[in-house]
């Protein structure tokens, strides 16, 4: 098993798409990078702490090479906008890859420049590229939050169509 931390905006949209890729063992919603220990949602929000909401991804190499799941971060979120993702704003909802090798943080930074190179976005990728600290577990409530709450206006407004993209995109990449 390897581990991986990602922050693509919105934790719950995250969790949502990583959550139903084969070979990802677990998915935890959380919070990293930020200056203050043990911070709870409400205080993230602020943008105040320096935290990312961000998911912690266990997975199975054999199943998934990390290749493939920063191929499906990069498609599943906006890398080019700085502090933000769609109508989430501030420093909380930034676009990171918290790497927890040095052979990830490798991989990372030359997918980040092949991505420039093919102006596969129509603006650079503004990724941090970032060595994975202290990774705090959100509070209970957001854990699998779009699958408990498919109905709710942000998850069908936001999440529903990142994963109608995922599934069109990686239908490979599903669990069976």
């Amino acid at each position: 098993m390897e581990k991986i931390t990602f922050a693509g905006g919105c934790f719950w949209c995250t969790e949502a798409i990583f959550g139903r890729v084969n070979g990802v063992r677990k998915v935890v919603s959380g919070y990293i990078g930020g200056t203050i220990k043990n911070p709870c949602y409400r205080e993230v929000c602020t943008g105040k702490t320096g935290h990312a909401e961000c998911v912690q991804i266990d997975f199975d190499p054999s199943k998934v090479t990390f290749e493939m799941l920063l191929e499906i971060f990069f498609a599943t979120h906006d890398p080019t906008t700085l502090n933000r993702q769609g109508g989430d704003v501030g420093s909380q909802y930034r676009s990171g890859v918290f790497y927890h090798t040095e052979s990830q943080r490798k991989l990372t930074e030359a997918f980040v420049e092949r991505l420039n190179a093919s102006s596969a976005f129509d603006a650079p990728v503004v990724t941090e590229v970032t060595q994975a600290t202290p990774f705090y577990e959100a509070e209970v409530e957001h854990h699998e939050y779009y699958d408990l709450n498919k109905n709710q206006p942000y998850c069908s407004a936001v999440i529903s169509p990142k994963i109608k993209k995922f599934l069109q995109n990686f239908s490979e990449q599903l669990k069976k």
